[in-house]
Order: C-alpha cells, then sequence, then structure tokens
C-alpha cells in the first residue's frame, strides 16, 4: 500500500490519509480484518502529527471503514462499495485537482455546481 500525503496542499492532512485508506480497500490492497500501522509508526513515516493520523483513523471508525481493538491496532472493518472506476476517476480527478492547487472544498463546490 502507498502511503502519501501532499505537505503543500491546503487538502488536510487527515483527510490525505483517509484517501490512501479508502483507496487501499477499494483496490483490494487493504482487505478485511488487515491491521494498519500504529498511529505513531504512521505518523513518523508520512512526517505529520500522531495526532493527524489518528483523526483519520477515527473518522474512517467512524465512516465503518475502520474498527478499533484495545491492544490490537485499527483494522479494516469492512470494503468499500464504490465501484472501482468511479474511485479510479475519482482519485484522477483530486491528482489534478491538488496539481492545480485545487483543496477539497474547491473540488466539492466544482462538483455540486455540474451536477
Amino acid at each position: 500500500m502507498r502511503w502519501t500525503v501532499d505537505h503543500s496542499s491546503r487538502e488536510p492532512l487527515s483527510s490525505q490519509i483517509e484517501a490512501c485508506v479508502r483507496s487501499g480497500v477499494a483496490s483490494g490492497e487493504l482487505t478485511v480484518g488487515e491491521q494498519l500501522p500504529p498511529a505513531a509508526e504512521l505518523a513518523g513515516a508520512l512526517s505529520v502529527d500522531r495526532n493527524t493520523v489518528l483523526a483519520a483513523y477515527r473518522h474512517l471508525r467512524d465512516d465503518g471503514v475502520l474498527e478499533f481493538r484495545r491492544g490490537r491496532g485499527a483494522r479494516v472493518a469492512s470494503a468499500v462499495t464504490e465501484p472501482l472506476p468511479v474511485t479510479e476517476a475519482a482519485q484522477t480527478l483530486v491528482s489534478v485537482a491538488r496539481a492545480h492547487g485545487l483543496g477539497r472544498q474547491d473540488l466539492l463546490r466544482l462538483i455540486e455546481r455540474l451536477t
């Protein structure tokens, strides 16, 4: 699984981490029951604050993607149900938007305007 964040992006780092997990689950790189890296370890690898990783993990837990087990860390709870082609297209859109300096809110406004 490829964990990446863009520190220069206007997109919050926690949202970028969430996107990595969702992408990994949608593509099958992360499977149900698979353990994610501990927050401190992932934070160190990505050069972000541990609380940033924890915020991403908590949001994913609240969405039903992850589950926490005391002493066992965060694990994938369920597969993401988005169709893979849509997920891939969305990832491309996010990448292009980031390359042009657009953040999450900019994309949401654009999508709302187009629908």
